[in-house]
């Protein structure tokens, strides 16, 4: 979903550098995956396609904030009687 906004901090020796992958287009979602000592980021289409994806090693990666669009869920209102 645009918006969707996926934060990491990586060790970098001296210092820590934040990393940021978004949503950048309506219909799209930002996914995490750690894999064989890889944290992969990948901003994804609707139907799968990967468009960006941005690696980093996992023992350099301090924090992996994920930060999802708030969504407005009718059906949860539908079901609460005032």
């Amino acid at each position: 979903m645009k918006g969707d906004r996926v934060e990491i901090v990586v060790d970098a020796g001296d210092t820590t550098r934040t990393y940021e992958m978004v949503a950048s287009r309506a219909g799209r979602r930002v996914e995490t995956a750690v894999r064989r000592g890889v944290v992969e980021v990948s901003e994804v289409t609707r139907n799968g396609t990967v468009v960006r994806t941005a690696r980093f090693m996992a023992t350099r990666v301090l924090a992996l904030v994920e930060q999802p669009v708030p969504r407005d869920d009718a059906s949860e209102r539908a079901g609460t009687a005032e």
